[in-house]
């Protein structure tokens, strides 16, 4: 049988990089398959469907009310619409082209104003609302916050993203401290994190998460939190919400890989990612110009990364030509490249095998020592 590589001449990831919308994100387990392909044979009445899955993941995740999304992206948009419309139908209606006026400002971090494949601000005018950033690149505080809050302030919205800057920022706790003090809103994108409870536990109104990273379910996303914020949300079901519908298979799909997700053992913890990496980070390390070491995520989570230096002086090619020239051939290779001008890349093994990482080092080495082919 013809395979979809051949088929259509695409041509064969190993995947690097880790959780990457731009590679297909992750790939869910056998029972997530099988639960999107019954959900596609079958018919449902859909707001039933979106109520009522909703409620079993608020249950499972003991939080007042969840609804799935197309994807975290679309769950932000349709969270600040929420949050601006809420039960207004005119504004529903005429997000964008009405004249009434309601508050429209969304008061984020200058540090997590951010571009995650595509910008927040861009997600957050979607919705109907004006960004406005509080206090600087490398620092926010609870105080550069509470002075911009004014009648105009319809929410406060937190990135928890490994694409932030981490440094000098308040936390999700203090920054619901100020949202519950002014009575306002808090939303958290928390696309790609590991804990389904926290940020709720903390007193976000409003959780947002990819369902095809952490959770590896299909494309989708969720959105968790308050009983009422969440209907708001729901309702952008009739206005920008409709051209980011999820279908049934998604829906059902990312229900039952949260199931998966809060009982079944996580698949690979960090320490069994640098047991697996270990052996391909001594090979690396005993080329010359090259230096790899075990570095951790830098928001938090439990995963464990290869970070591999380039001396391009020794090596005769710098970072960002490994990063070109890795994607090259029948092969190609992903890393995570933020830090290429600093001379090294991450290689995430979260979803790569032993087998794929000595493909990787072979690659690399024949890169750098000048072979004629490279896979």
């Amino acid at each position: 049988m013809i395979s979809i590589y051949e088929k259509y001449n695409l041509k064969k990831v190993i995947n690097a990089s880790g959780r990457m919308t731009i590679l297909g994100v992750s790939t869910p387990r056998p029972e997530v398959v099988n639960t999107v392909c019954e959900g596609l044979n079958e018919y449902f009445e859909i707001k039933d469907l979106v109520d009522k899955t909703g409620q079993y993941i608020a249950n499972l995740l003991n939080v007042e009310n969840a609804v799935v999304v197309s994807c975290a992206s679309a769950g932000i948009a349709q969270a600040v619409a929420g949050v601006i419309v809420k039960d207004d139908l005119d504004l529903l209606m005429n997000l964008h082209s009405s004249d009434k006026y309601v508050p429209r400002e969304i008061i984020v971090p200058k540090g997590h104003n951010v571009n995650f494949g595509a910008p927040i601000g861009t997600m957050v005018g979607l919705g109907g609302g004006i960004v406005v950033e509080a206090g600087y690149a490398n620092e926010c505080k609870p105080e550069h916050i509470e002075s911009l809050i004014n009648p105009d302030t319809a929410a406060i919205l937190y990135v928890k993203s490994h694409h932030c800057v981490q440094k000098s920022m308040l936390s999700v706790a203090q920054t619901a401290s100020i949202a519950k003090k002014y009575n306002i809103p808090l939303i958290v994108d928390a696309a790609a994190e590991e804990d389904l409870q926290t940020y709720y536990q903390q007193g976000a109104d409003l959780v947002i998460y990819s369902g095809a990273k952490a959770i590896e379910g299909p494309t989708s996303g969720l959105v968790i939190g308050r009983q009422q914020a969440v209907e708001w949300v729901k309702r952008q079901s009739q206005g920008i919400g409709r051209p980011m519908k999820v279908g049934k298979e998604g829906i059902l799909g990312l229900t039952k890989a949260i199931e998966l997700y809060i009982t079944e053992p996580k698949q690979e913890t960090g320490q069994q990612m640098v047991a697996k990496m270990t052996p391909f980070i001594e090979k690396l390390n005993a080329i010359a110009g090259i230096s790899a070491k075990v570095v951790w995520d830098g928001a938090g989570r439990d995963i464990a990364r290869a970070e591999i230096s380039f001396d391009a002086k020794v090596t005769g090619k710098s970072a960002q030509d490994m990063v070109h020239l890795m994607k090259q051939g029948k092969i190609a290779v992903y890393f995570r490249d933020y830090k290429a001008n600093e001379g090294k890349v991450d290689a995430d093994v979260r979803s790569v095998t032993g087998e794929q990482l000595d493909i990787i080092y072979n690659k690399i080495k024949a890169i750098i020592q000048g072979a004629s082919s490279c896979n």
